[in-house]
């Protein structure tokens, strides 16, 4: 995605959340990066200290480790702005 694209993306996912959920909430990140500790510590680090839950599981070739985040923010910019912290681990799918 380009730089528009992405701030397009971020706009309109601001507003889904400001729509469908009350501030503030429990909010679940899911994301797929290939499986490499420092991969996986960045994006560990990323919620240090946030309360966040972090589960994670291989894949059946243990090529990508699969991590659901679970944390509770106050509203929609801080769920945008861990985005946007995990998004420069490279290799990391969002979902």
């Amino acid at each position: 995605m380009d730089k528009k694209e992405t701030e397009e993306f971020y706009a309109k996912l601001k507003e889904q959340l400001l729509e469908t959920t009350s501030w503030p909430s429990t909010y679940l990140y899911k994301f797929i990066v290939p499986t490499e500790e420092a991969k996986i510590s960045q994006i560990q680090d990323i919620f240090d200290n946030t309360g966040a839950v972090i589960e994670s599981k291989k894949s059946k070739k243990g090529t990508y480790t699969s991590l659901s985040i679970t944390v509770h923010l106050k509203n929609p910019d801080e769920v945008i702005q861990k985005y946007k912290e995990v998004s420069i681990v490279e290799g990391v799918i969002s979902l």
